[in-house]
């Protein structure tokens, strides 16, 4: 059924056209756009008044014209296809395949803007996710339903780091594993090529739904690329009751796009010139994650931003980090001196940690080992700032003691290979051979039985001869 069409515009603003408003014309409706030689391009209405309506173009405005110009109003919103299919398909920013395989076979297509989730049907995020990864399930552990974002900077490996959670991510205490739905905004095609030449040699690309939007793309596609890729997990958590672990990068690029078209539209900007509803617009998508009563499926979301000039005050990290429950920080300084992941200790951490350890769940010494690596590698960095300034030699014994623990923290427990995968034990054994090398009096934040039970083997076990990293 056709649409209500429109013949001319009003007025052309790059991506943007405007048009006389017809009635019955809703906020997001899709919208057909043809020029003079009957060339279709999708938009979506943005922005309305009593007199005209708004229509962003997912393109380029050439050869549109005011006069010979028409307009259809669709009548619907934004829809994707969903269906089982959806499983190792890649799609463009707007749901298309370009795998080469059309269409999935399915009849139910959902709306990309999704519906907000009712806080009643929600249900707590629990259960522990094992990355492989030490210093994320020892220090800063994922939860299934959690949205736990990856704050990086140009050149750090955040794009190695994502994908080896993808490859490893599983959930401790289920047989159940994750499927992934993998969104990429704005990025170049090395980028592109390296998580899916990454997929398909690790053979998890059957499991991956791939929704791309490059940098030669319409900078435009980048709203809706993770609007559809969210809508996709939805679908395959909440109707087929699957484990859904969605990645999605860059999206720095997403808010550059948002405050472009913002721009355009001529409204008031906000802090850096990006709109006042930069928040809300990022809740809209963070929220989508999360568990919900009658479904045994989850959403759990890994967003990756890159901080301009590292500046973790900027404002995407900064609103991100009150959106979501903690953050990866990656650090510089740690990627200098061939540290990898380079996650900074400090500043990282898990908000819905405590909910997801413990016994029953990964161990009952995580919480201790954990509290205790902090608090350790807090006293290190500031002996590090005092040694800096009047030298290693003034320093006391005691604080040389951190000092080598620092070294053994950052070059045993935080470094490990890119295809390494420990399991929650081997971080916590891992965990107590590091804090062996601090005075046993220093230890306030551990029960004396669990360093009974799992210190004491360490320290009367291997020869003290034997090297740190040959004994782990």
């Amino acid at each position: 059924m056709r649409g209500i069409e429109y013949r001319g515009l009003t007025r052309i603003e790059g991506p943007v056209v405007i048009t006389a408003r017809s009635k019955n014309v809703g906020f997001n409706e899709v919208v057909a756009v043809y020029d003079r030689e009957e060339g279709r391009r999708l938009g979506r209405v943005v922005d309305m008044s009593e007199d005209w309506t708004a229509i962003q173009i997912f393109g380029n405005n050439t050869g549109l014209s005011a006069d010979d110009s028409r307009v259809e109003f669709l009548g619907r919103p934004m829809e994707i296809r969903v269906g089982t299919g959806l499983l190792g398909r890649i799609f463009n920013g707007l749901g298309e395949p370009i795998d080469g395989y059309g269409n999935i076979f399915s009849s139910t297509c959902l709306d990309v803007n999704g519906l907000p989730i009712n806080p009643f049907a929600r249900t707590y995020p629990r259960d522990f996710i094992q990355t492989g990864i030490s210093t994320i399930d020892g220090m800063n552990t994922l939860i299934r339903g959690q949205k736990l974002p990856i704050f990086s900077g140009n050149g750090l490996p955040h794009n190695r780091l994502a994908a080896q959670i993808v490859r490893q991510a599983k959930i401790l205490n289920a047989a159940e594993s994750f499927v992934v739905v993998f969104c990429a905004m704005g990025v170049k095609y090395d980028v592109a090529r390296f998580f899916l030449d990454d997929f398909e040699r690790t053979g998890v690309l059957a499991n991956v739904v791939v929704f791309l939007s490059l940098a030669d793309a319409p900078s435009l596609e980048r709203l809706v690329a993770p609007r559809c890729a969210l809508t996709a997990a939805e679908y395959l958590a909440y109707q087929q009751n699957m484990h859904v672990l969605v990645v999605m990068t860059d999206m720095t690029n997403y808010c550059e796009a948002l405050r472009e078209v913002s721009s355009i539209r001529g409204e008031v900007p906000s802090r850096k010139g990006y709109p006042g509803y930069l928040y809300s617009d990022l809740a809209s998508l963070y929220e989508r994650a999360g568990k919900i009563v009658g479904s045994t499926g989850s959403i759990t979301q890994i967003p990756i931003l890159t901080m301009p000039n590292d500046d973790i005050s900027h404002p995407i990290p900064d609103l991100s980090g009150y959106i979501t429950e903690g953050q990866i920080v990656l650090d510089r300084e740690l990627t200098q001196r061939g540290v990898y992941p380079p996650v900074a200790g400090l500043p990282s951490l898990s908000r819905l940690m405590k909910d997801g350890i413990g016994p029953g769940m990964t161990r009952e010494d995580h919480k201790d080992v954990s509290s205790q690596l902090f608090a350790a590698y807090s006293k290190v960095k500031q002996i590090r700032n005092l040694s800096s300034i009047i030298g290693e030699e003034e320093l006391s014994e005691g604080d040389k003691q951190y000092l080598k623990f620092g070294e053994q923290f950052e070059q045993v427990f935080l470094t490990q290979g890119e295809f390494e995968n420990r399991d929650i034990d081997r971080t916590l054994d891992i965990g107590w051979t590091v804090l062996a090398e601090l005075p046993r009096e220093e230890l306030l934040r551990i029960k004396q039985e669990l360093i009974e039970k799992y210190l004491d083997p360490i320290v009367n076990g291997p020869s003290p001869q034997k090297p740190l990293r040959e004994a782990v």
